[in-house]
């Protein structure tokens, strides 16, 4: 899809799902005039977006950037949330802000879905959140994230410098290193699972268009010391030359 204006093969877009907070896998920030230009191609061509933010409460640097929700003049996007990242997966809980058009749809399709939800965890939620000790939550977490994003930069440039260059962003939960061109990472992914180190290739993510080596390598889960521990064996995987060529 051309948002510049191209209808593709397939004619205009109806429904765009983008994270612009934060692309995964490659963690991508999309820019102020991107995101102005996809609304306009929303707003031109009747389509909705799909804004699915997942994790743009750990920002580490500079001022949070606004969403395609809040900068949408035009009713055309929905806009997606989590608590799984920020709190915890087994709460269960999501939530939906949508153009006030389609609020009666979504009633009814969550209707259709599960007609007699729990009360009780919105309720909690709502009041852990009125009290102020949600946001309490959020800073304490985005700065224990930051410091572990810090660990595995300072461990990543000592022991594989060279092999490994990780990308600079400073948001999410997860960040890439990106591989020489001669690596297989998908190989090298399942040579690291023997050791007990799990990281996803960026090329089990890809299609149809190919894109350089690397891996997916989380941190916000992850004392200093498992971080470390985890580079070393990277490390130790990386030094046997033989994992380096495309298809060893």
């Amino acid at each position: 899809m051309n948002i510049n204006g191209g209808r593709g093969l397939l004619g205009p877009a109806r429904l765009i799902h983008v994270s612009p907070s934060h692309q995964f896998p490659l963690g991508s920030t999309m820019s102020l005039e991107r995101r102005l230009q996809l609304l306009d191609y929303a707003r031109e061509t009747g389509a909705y977006i799909l804004e699915d933010d997942y994790d743009s409460e750990y920002r580490y640097e500079g001022k949070p950037i606004a969403s395609l929700q809040g900068l949408d003049q035009n009713g055309s996007t929905i806009y997606v949330g989590t608590f799984s990242k920020v709190l915890f997966p087994s709460l269960r809980l999501g939530y939906l802000v949508v153009p006030s058009g389609l609020v009666d749809l979504f009633e009814h399709a969550r209707s259709c879905i599960d007609g007699n939800p729990t009360l009780v965890d919105p309720a909690t939620l709502a009041l852990f959140m009125e009290e102020g000790h949600f946001a309490r939550h959020i800073r304490r977490m985005r700065s224990l994230y930051k410091e572990r994003l810090e660990v595995l930069q300072d461990a990543v440039h000592k022991r594989l410098k060279g092999a490994i260059t990780l990308e600079g962003q400073q948001c999410g939960m997860h960040t890439v290193g990106k591989l020489q061109a001669s690596m297989d990472d998908e190989y090298l992914s399942q040579q690291l699972l023997k050791q007990g180190v799990v990281v996803h290739s960026i090329s089990r993510y890809c299609w149809q268009t190919k894109v350089d080596p690397g891996f997916v390598l989380g941190f916000a889960g992850f004392p200093e010391s498992e971080i470390r521990a985890a580079v070393d064996r990277l490390a130790s995987v990386m030094d046997q030359k033989e994992n380096w060529a495309i298809g060893a």
